[in-house]
Protein backbone atom coordinates (compact mmCIF):
# COMPACT_ATOMS: atom_id res chain seq x y z
CA UNK A 1 0.00 0.00 0.00
CA UNK A 2 1.31 3.41 -0.98
CA UNK A 3 0.81 5.91 1.86
CA UNK A 4 0.18 9.50 0.89
CA UNK A 5 -0.24 12.84 2.59
CA UNK A 6 -4.03 12.49 2.63
CA UNK A 7 -3.83 9.22 4.62
CA UNK A 8 -1.74 10.83 7.34
CA UNK A 9 -3.86 13.99 7.37
CA UNK A 10 -6.97 11.83 7.84
CA UNK A 11 -5.48 10.02 10.84
CA UNK A 12 -4.27 13.29 12.34
CA UNK A 13 -7.74 14.81 11.95
CA UNK A 14 -9.45 11.91 13.72
CA UNK A 15 -6.96 12.13 16.61
CA UNK A 16 -7.67 15.86 16.97
CA UNK A 17 -11.43 15.23 16.97
CA UNK A 18 -11.15 12.52 19.63
CA UNK A 19 -8.91 14.75 21.77
CA UNK A 20 -11.63 17.41 21.67
CA UNK A 21 -14.17 14.79 22.74
CA UNK A 22 -11.91 13.76 25.62
CA UNK A 23 -11.89 17.36 26.90
CA UNK A 24 -15.68 17.58 26.66
CA UNK A 25 -16.76 14.16 27.87
CA UNK A 26 -13.79 12.48 29.56
CA UNK A 27 -11.38 9.75 28.55
CA UNK A 28 -13.97 7.00 28.94
CA UNK A 29 -15.96 8.48 26.05
CA UNK A 30 -13.31 7.75 23.42
CA UNK A 31 -11.12 4.88 24.67
CA UNK A 32 -12.85 2.32 22.44
CA UNK A 33 -12.78 4.59 19.40
CA UNK A 34 -9.05 5.09 19.84
CA UNK A 35 -8.58 1.34 20.02
CA UNK A 36 -10.20 1.00 16.60
CA UNK A 37 -7.57 3.34 15.16
CA UNK A 38 -4.65 1.12 16.16
CA UNK A 39 -5.00 -1.45 13.31
CA UNK A 40 -5.39 1.41 10.82
CA UNK A 41 -2.28 3.20 12.07
CA UNK A 42 -0.33 -0.08 12.06
CA UNK A 43 -1.39 -0.74 8.46
CA UNK A 44 -0.22 2.72 7.45
CA UNK A 45 3.19 2.17 9.02
CA UNK A 46 3.60 -1.03 6.98
CA UNK A 47 2.92 0.91 3.79
CA UNK A 48 5.35 2.32 1.26
CA UNK A 49 6.32 5.97 1.64
CA UNK A 50 9.22 8.39 1.51
CA UNK A 51 11.48 8.83 4.55
CA UNK A 52 10.10 12.31 5.40
CA UNK A 53 6.57 10.91 5.18
CA UNK A 54 7.56 7.97 7.42
CA UNK A 55 8.90 10.38 10.05
CA UNK A 56 5.73 12.43 9.94
CA UNK A 57 3.59 9.29 10.25
CA UNK A 58 5.69 8.18 13.23
CA UNK A 59 4.85 11.51 14.90
CA UNK A 60 1.13 11.14 14.24
CA UNK A 61 1.09 7.57 15.57
CA UNK A 62 3.11 8.81 18.57
CA UNK A 63 0.35 11.30 19.25
CA UNK A 64 -2.23 8.53 18.93
CA UNK A 65 -0.44 6.68 21.75
CA UNK A 66 -0.10 9.98 23.61
CA UNK A 67 -3.86 10.44 23.52
CA UNK A 68 -4.51 6.78 24.33
CA UNK A 69 -2.24 7.11 27.35
CA UNK A 70 -4.12 10.21 28.50
CA UNK A 71 -7.54 8.59 28.14
CA UNK A 72 -6.37 5.48 30.01
CA UNK A 73 -5.03 7.73 32.78
CA UNK A 74 -8.28 9.69 32.86
CA UNK A 75 -10.18 6.40 33.08
CA UNK A 76 -8.18 5.24 36.12
CA UNK A 77 -5.84 2.80 34.34
CA UNK A 78 -2.32 4.12 35.05
CA UNK A 79 -0.42 0.96 34.06
CA UNK A 80 -1.99 0.87 30.61
CA UNK A 81 -1.49 4.61 30.35
CA UNK A 82 2.21 4.36 31.06
CA UNK A 83 2.70 1.72 28.37
CA UNK A 84 1.14 4.02 25.78
CA UNK A 85 3.13 7.04 26.96
CA UNK A 86 6.39 5.07 26.71
CA UNK A 87 5.51 3.94 23.18
CA UNK A 88 4.62 7.54 22.31
CA UNK A 89 8.06 8.68 23.48
CA UNK A 90 9.81 6.11 21.27
CA UNK A 91 7.84 7.10 18.18
CA UNK A 92 8.09 10.84 18.85
CA UNK A 93 11.87 10.53 19.17
CA UNK A 94 11.97 8.60 15.88
CA UNK A 95 9.94 11.34 14.21
CA UNK A 96 12.30 14.04 15.46
CA UNK A 97 9.40 16.03 16.92
CA UNK A 98 10.81 17.51 20.13
CA UNK A 99 7.63 19.43 20.92
CA UNK A 100 5.65 16.19 20.91
CA UNK A 101 8.31 14.58 23.13
CA UNK A 102 7.85 17.50 25.56
CA UNK A 103 4.10 17.00 25.57
CA UNK A 104 4.31 13.27 26.25
CA UNK A 105 6.73 13.98 29.11
CA UNK A 106 4.25 16.51 30.49
CA UNK A 107 1.39 14.03 30.38
CA UNK A 108 3.43 11.23 31.92
CA UNK A 109 4.53 13.61 34.68
CA UNK A 110 0.97 14.76 35.17
CA UNK A 111 -0.06 11.17 35.82
CA UNK A 112 2.63 10.88 38.50
CA UNK A 113 1.40 14.13 40.03
CA UNK A 114 -2.15 12.84 40.18
CA UNK A 115 -0.95 9.79 42.06
CA UNK A 116 1.02 12.00 44.48
CA UNK A 117 4.51 11.15 43.21
CA UNK A 118 5.98 14.63 42.75
CA UNK A 119 9.64 13.55 42.57
CA UNK A 120 8.93 11.22 39.64
CA UNK A 121 6.80 13.95 38.06
CA UNK A 122 9.64 16.48 38.30
CA UNK A 123 11.96 14.07 36.50
CA UNK A 124 9.54 13.86 33.57
CA UNK A 125 8.94 17.61 33.52
CA UNK A 126 12.71 18.22 33.50
CA UNK A 127 13.15 15.99 30.44
CA UNK A 128 10.17 17.76 28.89
CA UNK A 129 11.69 21.20 29.41
CA UNK A 130 14.86 20.12 27.61
CA UNK A 131 12.79 18.89 24.65
CA UNK A 132 10.62 22.05 24.63
CA UNK A 133 13.73 24.23 24.55
CA UNK A 134 15.16 22.20 21.66
CA UNK A 135 11.86 22.70 19.85
CA UNK A 136 11.79 26.43 20.62
CA UNK A 137 8.23 26.17 21.93
CA UNK A 138 7.50 28.65 24.75
CA UNK A 139 3.93 27.32 25.16
CA UNK A 140 5.23 23.86 26.02
CA UNK A 141 7.73 25.45 28.38
CA UNK A 142 4.87 27.32 30.08
CA UNK A 143 2.85 24.11 30.49
CA UNK A 144 5.84 22.34 32.01
CA UNK A 145 6.81 25.25 34.30
CA UNK A 146 3.27 25.44 35.71
CA UNK A 147 3.30 21.71 36.39
CA UNK A 148 6.77 21.84 37.93
CA UNK A 149 5.32 24.46 40.29
CA UNK A 150 2.51 22.04 41.18
CA UNK A 151 5.03 19.29 41.97
CA UNK A 152 7.07 21.61 44.21
CA UNK A 153 3.87 22.67 45.96
CA UNK A 154 3.13 19.02 46.76
CA UNK A 155 6.63 18.80 48.23
CA UNK A 156 5.94 21.88 50.36
CA UNK A 157 8.72 23.87 48.67
CA UNK A 158 7.11 27.32 48.51
CA UNK A 159 10.09 29.15 47.00
CA UNK A 160 10.58 26.70 44.13
CA UNK A 161 6.83 26.47 43.52
CA UNK A 162 6.40 30.23 43.23
CA UNK A 163 9.59 30.65 41.19
CA UNK A 164 8.36 28.12 38.62
CA UNK A 165 4.87 29.59 38.71
CA UNK A 166 6.23 33.06 37.91
CA UNK A 167 7.91 31.70 34.75
CA UNK A 168 4.75 30.27 33.22
CA UNK A 169 2.95 33.58 32.40
CA UNK A 170 6.11 34.97 30.76
CA UNK A 171 6.55 31.87 28.64
CA UNK A 172 2.84 31.83 27.80
CA UNK A 173 2.97 35.47 26.67
CA UNK A 174 5.94 34.63 24.42
CA UNK A 175 3.88 31.95 22.70
CA UNK A 176 0.99 34.19 21.65
CA UNK A 177 0.64 34.23 17.89
CA UNK A 178 2.40 30.88 17.41
CA UNK A 179 0.75 28.06 15.51
CA UNK A 180 -0.29 25.56 18.17
CA UNK A 181 -0.46 21.76 17.66
CA UNK A 182 -3.57 20.01 18.94
CA UNK A 183 -1.75 18.36 21.84
CA UNK A 184 -1.00 21.72 23.52
CA UNK A 185 -3.93 23.81 22.28
CA UNK A 186 -5.80 23.21 25.57
CA UNK A 187 -3.39 25.53 27.42
CA UNK A 188 -5.08 28.89 27.05
CA UNK A 189 -5.24 31.84 29.47
CA UNK A 190 -8.00 29.92 31.28
CA UNK A 191 -5.79 26.93 31.89
CA UNK A 192 -2.93 29.15 33.01
CA UNK A 193 -5.25 30.76 35.58
CA UNK A 194 -6.41 27.29 36.68
CA UNK A 195 -2.81 26.19 37.18
CA UNK A 196 -2.00 29.29 39.24
CA UNK A 197 -5.02 28.50 41.39
CA UNK A 198 -4.09 24.82 41.60
CA UNK A 199 -0.56 25.52 42.83
CA UNK A 200 -1.86 27.98 45.41
CA UNK A 201 -4.50 25.48 46.55
CA UNK A 202 -1.88 22.77 47.06
CA UNK A 203 0.28 25.22 49.02
CA UNK A 204 -2.77 26.08 51.12
CA UNK A 205 -3.33 22.40 51.84
CA UNK A 206 0.31 21.48 52.46
CA UNK A 207 1.94 24.62 53.85
CA UNK A 208 -0.29 27.56 54.82
CA UNK A 209 -4.02 28.11 54.36
CA UNK A 210 -3.35 31.77 53.51
CA UNK A 211 -2.45 30.69 49.97
CA UNK A 212 -6.19 30.18 49.41
CA UNK A 213 -6.56 33.95 49.17
CA UNK A 214 -4.51 33.86 45.96
CA UNK A 215 -6.08 30.63 44.73
CA UNK A 216 -9.74 31.68 44.82
CA UNK A 217 -9.61 34.59 42.31
CA UNK A 218 -7.41 32.61 39.89
CA UNK A 219 -9.70 29.57 39.98
CA UNK A 220 -12.81 31.73 39.63
CA UNK A 221 -11.31 33.41 36.56
CA UNK A 222 -10.60 30.03 34.98
CA UNK A 223 -14.05 28.63 35.74
CA UNK A 224 -15.76 31.67 34.25
CA UNK A 225 -13.71 31.29 31.07
CA UNK A 226 -14.20 27.58 30.42
CA UNK A 227 -16.79 26.88 27.74
CA UNK A 228 -18.65 23.72 26.71
CA UNK A 229 -15.52 22.41 24.97
CA UNK A 230 -13.68 22.10 28.32
CA UNK A 231 -16.32 20.64 30.63
CA UNK A 232 -13.95 18.30 32.47
CA UNK A 233 -11.49 21.09 33.22
CA UNK A 234 -14.33 23.24 34.53
CA UNK A 235 -15.49 20.52 36.92
CA UNK A 236 -11.97 19.73 38.17
CA UNK A 237 -11.25 23.43 38.75
CA UNK A 238 -14.53 23.93 40.59
CA UNK A 239 -13.57 21.13 42.98
CA UNK A 240 -10.31 22.95 43.79
CA UNK A 241 -12.31 26.13 44.41
CA UNK A 242 -14.55 24.23 46.82
CA UNK A 243 -11.43 22.99 48.62
CA UNK A 244 -10.24 26.58 49.11
CA UNK A 245 -13.59 27.70 50.46
CA UNK A 246 -13.53 24.77 52.88
CA UNK A 247 -9.99 25.60 54.00
CA UNK A 248 -11.09 29.17 54.68
CA UNK A 249 -14.02 27.91 56.74
CA UNK A 250 -16.78 28.99 54.32
CA UNK A 251 -18.60 25.65 54.27
CA UNK A 252 -21.73 27.08 52.69
CA UNK A 253 -19.80 28.28 49.65
CA UNK A 254 -17.74 25.08 49.58
CA UNK A 255 -20.94 23.03 49.47
CA UNK A 256 -22.49 25.19 46.75
CA UNK A 257 -19.45 25.01 44.46
CA UNK A 258 -18.71 21.35 45.25
CA UNK A 259 -22.26 20.23 44.49
CA UNK A 260 -22.26 22.20 41.22
CA UNK A 261 -18.95 20.53 40.25
CA UNK A 262 -20.41 17.07 40.89
CA UNK A 263 -23.52 17.93 38.89
CA UNK A 264 -21.29 18.65 35.90
CA UNK A 265 -19.11 15.59 36.57
CA UNK A 266 -22.07 13.20 36.35
CA UNK A 267 -22.00 13.72 32.59
CA UNK A 268 -18.25 13.13 32.26
CA UNK A 269 -16.62 9.71 31.96
CA UNK A 270 -13.51 10.55 33.98
CA UNK A 271 -12.05 8.86 37.05
CA UNK A 272 -10.09 12.01 37.83
CA UNK A 273 -13.20 13.94 38.84
CA UNK A 274 -13.93 11.22 41.39
CA UNK A 275 -10.34 11.23 42.62
CA UNK A 276 -10.25 15.04 42.89
CA UNK A 277 -13.05 14.84 45.45
CA UNK A 278 -10.69 13.16 47.91
CA UNK A 279 -8.90 16.38 48.96
CA UNK A 280 -12.28 18.09 49.18
CA UNK A 281 -13.49 15.39 51.57
CA UNK A 282 -10.33 15.78 53.65
CA UNK A 283 -10.78 19.54 53.90
CA UNK A 284 -14.48 19.33 54.74
CA UNK A 285 -14.09 16.50 57.26
CA UNK A 286 -12.09 18.82 59.54
CA UNK A 287 -15.26 20.86 60.02
CA UNK A 288 -17.80 18.07 60.28
CA UNK A 289 -19.72 19.96 62.96
CA UNK A 290 -21.13 22.21 60.23
CA UNK A 291 -24.36 21.01 58.61
CA UNK A 292 -23.07 22.08 55.16
CA UNK A 293 -19.99 19.93 55.70
CA UNK A 294 -22.06 16.88 56.60
CA UNK A 295 -24.33 17.36 53.59
CA UNK A 296 -21.39 17.76 51.23
CA UNK A 297 -19.67 14.65 52.61
CA UNK A 298 -22.86 12.66 52.08
CA UNK A 299 -23.16 13.89 48.51
CA UNK A 300 -19.50 13.12 47.78
CA UNK A 301 -19.97 9.57 49.09
CA UNK A 302 -23.04 9.13 46.88
CA UNK A 303 -21.20 10.46 43.84
CA UNK A 304 -18.14 8.27 44.36
CA UNK A 305 -20.31 5.18 44.86
CA UNK A 306 -22.24 5.91 41.67
CA UNK A 307 -19.04 6.60 39.71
Amino acid sequence: MRVGQADIDRLEGVIAALRARDYREGGGSCRELLRVLEPYSAALRRGTMSEPMARRLAGVVADLHNLKGWTEFDSGRPLKAERHFRRALELAAHSGNDDLVANVRYRLGRMYLHHRSPVEALEQFGHGQLAARRAGRPLSQAILSANEAWAYALLGDVRQALDKLSLAPEQFASSLGDTVPSWSAFFTANDLAAMIGTVRTELARVVDVRHSREAIPALTEAIDGYGPDMVRSRSLTMIWLAVDHALEGDLGQAAEVGLAAMEIAYGIRSARTRDRLRPLSESVRKRVGDINARDLLDRIATFRAAA
